[in-house]
């Protein structure tokens, strides 16, 4: 029993700790579950408290570090245009660069990978003639790659999908009243 407390006042409490606790418990031994189980509780209290505070300061200095978040941001871009380009080049079925709505329907039905960014913006089968319209800037009736790119890059990591569709029926019924 004297080693162990020897022991435990040593390595896991400090020296300091015998002063008041190892009397006490060499005279009545019950008490060393009350001395360690509270010594042990406020180590690991405190070393918890540490750790918070250490990871919380990185943390900080993370959020904080501009320079690299849109370095990140930038090389997340990069790469989901990428993607895209894959999407494209799959569901350009005939290779000529352009996607009509036929084959954007296609591709929805059948490339797992555009399934899953139509599902994370919230476009359903009935969407896709009018996202079609909204992507095909130039009103070619089909969509070469940089407009199929370009918004749904942008799109894809916004939550605003409902409303730019909302802004899109809202413009196209201003032009059809005379």
């Amino acid at each position: 029993m004297d080693a162990n407390l020897l022991l435990f006042k040593t390595v896991i409490a400090g020296d300091s700790w015998g002063e008041v606790a190892v009397p006490v418990i060499q005279a009545h031994p019950a008490t060393a579950f009350i001395f360690v189980g509270s010594q042990l509780t406020l180590v690991f209290g405190v070393l918890n408290l540490i750790v918070a505070v250490v990871v919380d300061t990185f943390a900080d200095a993370r959020l904080n570090d501009v320079q690299t978040l849109a370095e990140e941001m930038e090389d997340e871009i990069d790469f989901d245009r990428k993607s895209l380009a894959k999407i494209f080049g799959r569901i350009d079925k005939d290779g000529s660069g352009q996607l009509s709505l036929q084959e954007l329907i296609e591709g929805a039905r059948s490339d797992p990978d555009f399934q899953s960014r139509l599902r994370v913006m919230d476009i359903d089968e009935q969407d896709l003639e009018q996202l079609f319209h909204m992507i095909d800037q130039d009103q070619s009736g089909t969509i070469e790659v940089s407009e199929f790119i370009g918004p749904l890059s942008r799109w894809a990591h916004d939550s605003k999908t409902a409303p730019r569709f909302i802004k899109y029926n809202m413009i196209q019924a201003t032009h059809l009243e005379p």
